[in-house]
């Protein structure tokens, strides 16, 4: 076992405090939609930072997975913007079809699966070459999309088809399709790559999906006391990496849903902000931070006490949230 600067003495111990690197905070990034900028949030403080200039309508963003890279969704801009972590620059930009609103990451780190809404079609992209790989046609209105843990699957989201469509990421061909609830508009994968989770916005339902049979395993539905049912619609979706919890963003409904992800029993409902969208965990899980896009802001939840702890203002219609370590 490694001594402890305690018992290595005094003196050691204090050369050993003036020589170690200060501590950094995980930062978050939050995409506002109406203001084209990236507000960073200090995980340690719970406070904006830095307010980033970025592209038209930055909506999905994601880091890759060595954690150097943010790409950014400029909507508006037709394109997908790249962005050093270190300086916090745009330093590239992506081919990305029309109006891209969500995308994954293959974990090779190079294929970027790109959803355009206006073209029915999912891009794939080589971030590293800058290729186009294939354009893969899907349902009208495609949205969200995730690719599996394995590597092997992407799944697309068509709003109006209300369809999950399977790719074969060896092919980069549509395998299949599983209908869900009306307006599909987020999909996550398990950790362990055993279930597929997506959000029905207007169907106000969570189907979970098997992905070895491709197979629906539950439709979750929501109740809210004192809150119209036309308002719990349903987006966001994120689950704990021990497979304990779902959480729901329940849209315009301004609350979590907290779901027991191996029961499938709705456990709670979080008050958060106004038109809550997507969510994502601090690094330990301890926190997560949900974008509420009619207020602004951005609500903290205590994992472990299910919780609000704060709300953090950002800039005008927060959507994406990405926590990340610091590079500096």
């Amino acid at each position: 076992m490694k001594p402890t600067l305690r018992q290595l003495g005094p003196a050691l111990g204090l050369t050993a405090a003036l020589l170690a690197p200060a501590a950094v905070a995980d930062l978050a990034y939050v995409s506002n939609e109406k203001d084209n900028t990236l507000s960073v949030i200090d995980m340690d403080s719970l406070e904006v930072v830095d307010t980033l200039p970025v592209g038209k309508r930055p909506r999905g963003i994601l880091m890759s997975k060595d954690h150097t890279l943010l790409y950014i969704c400029a909507s508006d801009d037709d394109t997908v913007q790249v962005m050093d972590l270190k300086t916090r620059k745009i330093i590239d930009t992506l081919p990305s079809g029309e109006d891209p609103e969500q995308f994954a990451l293959h974990p090779n780190n190079r294929h970027l699966y790109i959803s355009n809404e206006d073209d029915a079609i999912v891009t794939v992209v080589d971030v590293k070459t800058k290729d186009v790989l294939a354009q893969i046609d899907v349902g009208v209105e495609p949205e969200g999309m995730a690719v599996s843990p394995d590597g092997k699957w992407a799944i697309n989201t068509t709003e109006t088809s209300n369809m999950l469509h399977w790719i074969d990421t060896e092919t980069m061909q549509l395998a299949d399709n599983t209908m869900v609830d009306q307006r599909p508009r987020h999909v996550e994968f398990t950790h362990d790559g055993s279930q597929a989770w997506a959000s029905s916005e207007i169907g106000g339902t969570v189907t979970v999906v098997d992905v070895a049979s491709r197979k629906i395993l539950k439709d979750l539905s929501f109740k809210i006391r004192g809150v119209h049912p036309d308002k719990i619609q349903p987006v966001g979706v994120k689950l704990t990496k021990d497979g304990q919890y779902a959480f729901v963003a329940l849209g315009p409904a301004n609350h979590v849903a907290v779901v027991d992800a191996k029961t499938f029993e709705v456990l709670d409902y979080i008050l958060v902000g106004g038109r809550v969208w997507h969510m994502d965990f601090s690094a330990d899980e301890s926190q997560l931070l949900t974008t509420n896009g009619v207020t602004g802001d951005v609500s903290v939840i205590d994992v472990d006490d299910l919780k609000v702890i704060k709300s953090i203002k950002v800039g005008r219609y927060p959507w994406g949230v990405v926590v990340v370590p610091d590079p500096a």
